[in-house]
């Protein structure tokens, strides 16, 4: 392995979700921001939410008279 080429690894990296959960894991940045995490996604919960932003799904839904 190549000294000096690797990127500092924090053992203790806090993740940091849009839902207010966090937990600790390994990473090469001391905190990471995610939007989604195992608390709050659709398939965990088991609660059916769509995240849509630009109208897609109800495009669809009109394209193919879907209710």
């Amino acid at each position: 392995m190549k000294t000096d080429i690797h990127p500092e690894y924090f053992p203790q990296a806090q993740v940091i979700c849009s839902c207010g959960e966090s937990f600790t894991t390994g990473a090469a940045k001391p905190e990471l921001r995610v939007e989604i995490c195992s608390s709050c996604h659709p398939f965990f919960t088991g609660e059916q939410r769509i995240v849509d932003t630009e109208g897609r799904v109800e495009r669809l839904r009109r394209r193919f008279n879907l209710e």
